[in-house]
């Protein structure tokens, strides 16, 4: 056999496989195709669309709407709405009192969420539901519960009074109704951790010899302190832009007890809407930042706790 002849065999090997024949048969024999995942929500484009209506008329067009209304205003403007020295005073309250408020649930909600997972005793379920009561409970209706409760006649109210201390209608009084609807915040946010702590832990601790105070320090709290940091910042974002619990206990007196959702109120009573809506873009700038450093205490807490790379 010559060296040409042997050189020209897979080629006609090439032509017989792509004869018209063999081209025929293979069309024969389709492959069959795989059926459309059905789907029990409509298709992406819809949901999408969808959801994207629903987000611009109940979020995006009503913010929209108050950063125009400001617009309206000059910088002198804004700054004379934004930083006079009645709205500068229901800053300093309604900030400070919501970080006293979130500091406050720190410790007693920690503590509280420890002795409902680690202890059994009777009335642990009550206690368990009532934790959720300032979720359910109207914001009114706990504001004029906690007026009634710590008024000059009320049960405690008329306990503190000859000590010297008056909670309703003080800047106390609104300290008060903030850790009130702050609370569960850190509750249920540490509980579930608390609950997945192995405590496994805890005893090869004891067995190397530490003693209580460093095996909390050194071993439980490092891994609860993401989702504390996380509870008090939720309770800080909702105490900040409380209303209905605190307007019925705080007194509302101008410089001394008057809350920024009230100082706008107050504008939009007055027909004043661009110096509401100025105070309003404030409480939003504080708003974006809060929800901000929410969702980035809320990575850290993905990252270690392992459910996220």
């Amino acid at each position: 056999m010559t060296a040409s002849t042997s050189a020209l065999r897979p080629w006609t090997s090439i032509r017989r496989q792509f004869s018209p024949k063999n081209v025929a048969l293979a069309a024969t024999h389709r492959v069959p195709r795989r059926r459309p995942v059905q789907r029990v929500l409509p298709g992406f484009s819809l949901s999408l669309g969808i959801t994207l209506t629903y987000l611009s008329l109940v979020v995006l067009i009503p913010l929209l709407t108050l950063f125009l209304k400001t617009s309206q205003l000059s910088w002198p403007q804004f700054w004379e709405a934004v930083a006079a020295p009645r709205v500068v005073a229901t800053y300093l309250l309604s900030f400070g009192a919501a970080l006293a408020a979130a500091l406050l649930n720190a410790a007693f909600g920690l503590l509280l969420a420890w002795v409902l997972v680690r202890y059994n005793f009777p009335g642990r379920k009550l206690i368990d539901t009532l934790v959720d009561l300032p979720f359910a409970l109207p914001t009114a209706v706990a504001g004029i519960a906690l007026t009634a409760l710590y008024s000059k006649n009320g049960w405690l109210g008329s306990l503190l009074e000859p000590l010297g201390v008056k909670v309703a209608f003080t800047p106390l009084g609104v300290f008060v109704a903030l850790v009130f609807i702050g609370l569960p915040f850190v509750v249920r946010t540490v509980q579930p951790v608390l609950e997945d702590h192995d405590a496994e832990f805890e005893e090869a601790a004891a067995s190397l010899g530490a003693s209580r105070l460093r095996t909390w320090m050194q071993v439980i709290f490092p891994a609860l302190l993401p989702a504390l940091l996380t509870g008090v910042a939720l309770s800080f974002a909702r105490a900040v832009g409380e209303y209905g619990s605190v307007i019925f206990i705080a007194g509302n007196m101008p410089y001394v007890s008057e809350i920024t959702p009230l100082i706008i109120i107050t504008k939009l009573e007055q027909y004043d809407y661009r110096g509401a809506t100025a105070v309003a873009v404030v409480m939003l700038f504080f708003s974006f930042l809060l929800l901000l450093a929410i969702n980035l205490l809320q990575a850290w807490s993905a990252r270690r706790s392992g459910r996220q790379p």
